[in-house]
């Protein structure tokens, strides 16, 4: 068989002179002995996970041995050019193979290294005849030598400005725009008052600075600033009913908040534990069992109610949570959230103003399906805790401006039926208390089915569909009456991904008998949400 001219090359000049040999065998890619090379140049341009350590003798080598063929030319090679690495176990691997770009790797070592010779005033160290080999290498390898010192100078301008522009080696920050256009597309009256038909356009800015010590643990602090108005309301701007409200939608003129403040930690392999300084929610601590529909208004759902279980808002603020895990399969989430945890006025504070309890269990036996039994103890807290759902009446809070207690119980899943079918579900019940007057009692139900689509038309794509009933108050045992009628909140939406860091969403809510009463007019709002991440 012919060799070819770039091996008959090498082989010749091998023999002439060991520069030639010991350049060949001068790289070694992180693969194993046994393996031959792959490198790419851009692998090249990068930092070896194994770097190779500077040999000063060539008895350092375990592998290699007086009697190997090029064994002279490594000598020779260590003793006068000091151009050659090995590998961390002290091993050179030299019988792999070699691509060109590799070997164009080593030529620019040991050029490299004849250079600070020459400058250092040694230059009688270096052989005419190796110069002579050098130069028909270097003309040879122009281009490969060319592409790769083109690389490392392009990676070393990289380095350079991320070094001068890092602001921190342990924060990491990550930013989320969402901009809102939403209006009521139909539907006059809601409570005998005349529904806005004016299209709103707003915005919600987080700013994420992640904070890591150890490498496991998480300091979140969150800025945000936000404003774009809940619907529907009438011409005066007054919310007529909390069902529909948009996930991403908050009251504000753009300021700049402190928004969530926590800190997570391991306590050993199977716990976690999260300290809310501010503005902490359930999800930060507890699986709301239903993917590609909670993005928490800026990914999926576009409503508060189609994002998670209702009972979940009703606790938010300052405290802490838990995370267990007995198994792959079993896991326990608890935590204790207070409204006003920073106000040290009579009934406030950590534990004797608002606030909710939550204990969950949430079972996974596979990838595919997941089960969430939840119990949830509310003092002065309602729907509104962390957001908007349900009728006027289910906000029993506000509804009858007393202190009140409730105890919710709650059951989500979901099943993934294939990659691209994913069916949610949920149920909840609060029982509801007045704690001084009449002590009226309120049977509240909620529920919802979802159905997603992940990938749909394009990766990243998911579109969903929603159906349930908002809390609506089925009983109430004194005066404040119950619901008569049922609201159905049907929402549909399809989240197109532009790119990585873009998608947007348009989506349509259809509320029938608004406010759980048919007097109402059917009201139906649409709104596009563009999100952006980076």
């Amino acid at each position: 068989m012919s060799q070819s001219p770039l091996k008959a090359f090498l082989l010749k000049a091998a023999w002439l002179n060991p520069i030639v040999v010991a350049t060949s065998l001068a790289i070694a890619s992180p693969a194993t002995a046994n393996e031959p090379a792959t490198a790419t140049i851009s692998q090249l341009s990068e930092p070896d996970p194994v770097a190779q350590a500077q040999v000063t003798s060539v008895s350092q080598l375990s592998d290699v041995r007086p009697t190997d063929w090029a064994f002279q030319a490594l000598q020779s090679l260590v003793e006068r050019y000091g151009c050659i690495a090995g590998y961390p176990d002290r091993t050179y691997r030299g019988n792999r193979a070699l691509t060109r770009y590799e070997f164009a790797a080593g030529l620019n070592a040991c050029l490299d290294r004849v250079n600070e010779l020459i400058a250092a005033a040694t230059a009688d160290l270096v052989k005419k005849e190796d110069l002579a080999t050098l130069q028909k290498l270097q003309e040879e390898f122009a281009a490969e030598l060319a592409t790769l010192r083109g690389r490392v100078d392009a990676l070393e301008a990289r380095t350079s400005t991320l070094e001068k522009q890092q602001f921190s080696t342990t924060t990491k920050l990550n930013a989320e725009v969402v901009l809102g256009i939403a209006g009521v597309a139909s539907g006059n009256t809601i409570n005998g008052s005349e529904v806005s038909k004016n299209t709103i356009v707003g915005d919600r800015v987080r700013l994420n600075f992640d904070t890591s010590f150890t490498g496991r643990d998480l300091l979140r602090t969150r800025l945000q600033a936000q404003n774009l108005a809940a619907i529907p309301t009438d011409r005066a701007g007054t919310l007529l009913t909390r069902e529909g409200n948009l996930r991403y939608a908050g009251e504000g003129n753009n300021e700049v908040t402190v928004d969530a403040l926590l800190y997570q930690f391991p306590l050993g392999e199977k716990t976690t534990v999260v300290i809310e300084a501010n503005a902490g929610a359930i999800d930060d601590f507890t699986d709301t069992l239903n993917p590609f529909l909670d993005g928490d208004g800026a990914t999926g759902a576009l409503t508060h109610f189609g994002t998670r279980n209702s009972i979940y808002y009703l606790l938010a603020g300052t405290g802490l949570g838990i995370r267990h895990s007995f198994s792959d399969q079993l896991e326990l989430s608890l935590g204790y959230l207070a409204n006003d945890a920073a106000n040290p006025a009579n009934k406030a504070g950590l534990f004797n103003g608002a606030y909710g309890a939550i204990a969950q269990l949430t079972f996974k036996p596979s990838d595919r399906l997941g089960v969430g039994l939840t119990y949830i103890h509310a003092y002065n807290n309602d729907f509104t805790a962390n957001g908007n759902v349900g009728s006027n009446l289910a906000n029993f809070r506000e509804a009858t401006g007393l202190p009140t207690s409730a105890n919710a119980y709650g059951v989500s899943a979901s099943f993934q039926l294939s990659p691209q079918f994913v069916l949610n579900g949920s149920v909840g019940y609060t029982n509801a208390r007045t704690l001084i007057g009449a002590r009226d009692d309120l049977d509240i139900w909620n529920w919802q089915v979802g159905l997603a689509l992940p990938d749909l038309g394009k990766k990243g794509n998911v579109a969903g569909i929603i159906v349930g009933q908002e809390p609506k108050v089925t009983s109430s045992s004194g005066n404040l009456g119950r619901d008569r009628d049922t609201s159905l909140h049907i929402e549909g939406f399809y989240e197109y991904r532009l790119n990585d860091n873009i998608a947007i969403t348009p989506g349509i809510v259809w509320l029938t008998a608004p406010d759980h009463n048919s007097n109402n007019d059917d009201v139906v709002i649409g709104t596009v949400r563009a999100t952006f991440t980076f």
